[in-house]
């Protein structure tokens, strides 16, 4: 038992050890800012958390988000843009980078020397995955404006985007949670503890259907949450926070990680609508969110939610055509968007989704048999990756409507993408990039008419 327990202080000792370390870096960068602070890593193939402060708070989040990764068992390496050369970048296979904007729309001061030797050149950086959280003030014209330069050099040297820009607005505590929910997925983690725990509202479970029996994958459930307060508002794409625990308004309990699902309805529906899939974790329980809503909650009880604004993934102001790609619980977003444009009036509208079986897996295909016949849903495509011998997919199905897809998009339509970012998303990224080609994909990524909502 000594041994075990000594090895328990081991561990402990290291964290402690590995936290301390990262946060006097951080600290060494302010107080000797014409040092070039030296690089941390904390072990084996790290993951890069680089920042770009002018006033100290991308490199606290910074920080942070490389104590949440470590917490999680991931190294990282810790360090300010102005250490970061070509010869790094080519060698780091993930990246995750926190940076300001100051004045115009310009870098931080620190980092004008990365934006001089690497930001104004080329890379190949094609074996490069990686995310940016962007700090700005949406009162500035020039909004985030170096994360988005950042992110669109990224992109061109080739680095695969993990997920699109999260922007934060003067700190904005949505945001924040958005990143390390975030966090979470990248690091298969999903118990890692909140920075701050949102401030939660109390809504009722009113409904629960099993929409899938007989599925060869995992239980679904349609889930209902009416507000017990009137003035409760939200947009499709906005998403749902849940606070995972039976007792919801116990303040001297310890704070879960909160739980997002994309929001299924609109606020004329009267209910968040939740597409949940019950998740099950490696010793056979229910997962944490999913095992609450979809069983441990009884209907008639008090839910506790917070709904989180995801101005990225709004339905587009104009009436563009709009091609929603997705696949198993995405289609909750995906549905959102389609009830938006419908209530608007905007019906050429392309589904392109992916699941497991017809006969069990057809998700709110009454509804959406129902859009199509009306022609306010003007296409729809489905694969359904078990009903034949070889496996396809929603990718595949992406590149087969090739032709029709570029006709679409030469038309001017925008491209959203919703579901798993695991397998799913760089599935169908490199898709649209064989149909449509890198440089126009990233043209539209650049121009908003390209957005993933994808955990």
């Amino acid at each position: 038992m000594s041994g075990i327990l000594d090895g328990l202080s081991d561990a402990r000792l290291y964290s402690a050890c590995v936290v301390v370390v990262l946060y006097l870096t951080t600290c060494a960068y302010f107080l000797w800012p014409r040092r070039r602070p030296a690089l941390v890593a904390t072990g084996g193939d790290p993951t890069l958390i680089a920042f770009a402060s002018q006033t100290g708070f991308a490199a606290e989040l910074a920080n942070r988000t490389a104590q949440s990764l470590q917490a999680a068992g991931a190294p990282v390496m810790l360090a300010s843009l102005q250490q970061i050369d070509n010869r790094i970048l080519k060698q780091t296979r993930h990246a995750l980078f926190v940076v300001s904007t100051t004045g115009e729309g310009d870098a931080p001061d620190p980092a004008a020397g990365f934006v001089r030797d690497v930001l104004d050149g080329a890379v190949p950086l094609k074996e490069l995955s990686y995310g940016v959280l962007a700090l700005g003030d949406r009162e500035y014209d020039n909004y985030c404006a170096f994360g988005h330069r950042l992110d669109q050099w990224l992109r061109h040297q080739g680095a695969t985007a993990l997920f699109d820009v999260i922007e934060v607005d003067n700190g904005d505590e949505g945001a924040l949670r958005h990143w390390q929910h975030q966090l979470s997925v990248m690091s298969n983690s999903p118990d890692l503890p909140d920075w701050e725990a949102p401030r939660y509202d109390r809504w009722r479970l009113t409904a629960r259907h099993h929409i899938n029996p007989g599925s060869a994958g995992d239980a679904c459930f349609h889930i209902e949450l009416r507000p017990q307060t009137t003035d409760v508002k939200w947009q499709a794409g906005d998403i749902a926070e849940i606070d995972p625990r039976n007792s919801t308004w116990d303040d001297k309990r310890e704070p879960l990680p909160h739980r997002e699902y994309s929001i299924a309805s609109l606020p004329t529906d009267g209910a968040i609508h939740l597409l949940v899939r019950q998740m099950r974790r490696p010793d056979g329980e229910p997962g944490l969110g999913s095992g609450w809503l979809t069983a441990g909650a009884r209907v008639g009880d008090d839910i506790a939610v917070r709904v989180r604004p995801n101005p990225n993934f709004h339905a587009p102001q104009s009436n563009v055509p709009l091609i929603l790609i997705g696949n198993g619980t995405g289609i909750a977003g995906l549905r959102a968007l389609l009830k938006a444009r419908i209530t608007e009036g905007r019906h050429r509208n392309w589904l392109i989704f992916g699941e497991r079986n017809l006969a069990h897996d057809r998700f709110y295909g009454e509804e959406i048999e129902r859009w199509r016949a009306s022609g306010q849903l003007e296409r729809v495509d489905q694969v359904f990756s078990r009903d034949q011998a070889e496996r396809r997919y929603v990718q595949h199905g992406v590149v087969e409507c090739g032709d029709e897809l570029k006709r679409w998009v030469s038309d001017g339509a925008a491209i959203y993408v919703c579901g798993s970012l695991q397998g799913m998303a760089p599935a169908v990224d490199a898709a649209l990039s064989e149909v449509l080609g890198a440089d126009l994909l990233e043209e539209l990524a650049i121009t908003g008419r390209y957005r993933r909502d994808v955990y």
